[in-house]
């Protein structure tokens, strides 16, 4: 099974295995309805992520999203000189 990274919504930043790749996931959320992940890819050169993202974000949210993520680890990792 392939992990993915949720980015959005109440699974922001969590990831999850999945058995195949679905093109979207309805997940329930808190208040009894359900949310809607969809699959999405970024690539770069010749490398790729595949992720689910919240249905209600912008290309450039998502991107907004990852580049915070990669801050964040970049200052937090051990050995960090930040």
């Amino acid at each position: 099974m392939q992990t993915y990274i949720f980015i959005g919504g109440n699974l922001d930043g969590l990831t999850a295995p999945l058995p195949d790749e679905p093109e979207s996931i309805k997940l329930p959320d808190n208040d009894l309805n359900k949310v809607v992940y969809v699959r999405d890819t970024l690539s770069v050169d010749g490398a790729s992520i595949t992720f689910y993202r919240y249905e209600d974000l912008t290309p450039s949210q998502v991107l907004n999203k990852l580049l915070e993520y990669y801050k964040a680890w970049v200052v937090y990792r051990p050995g960090s000189r930040w």
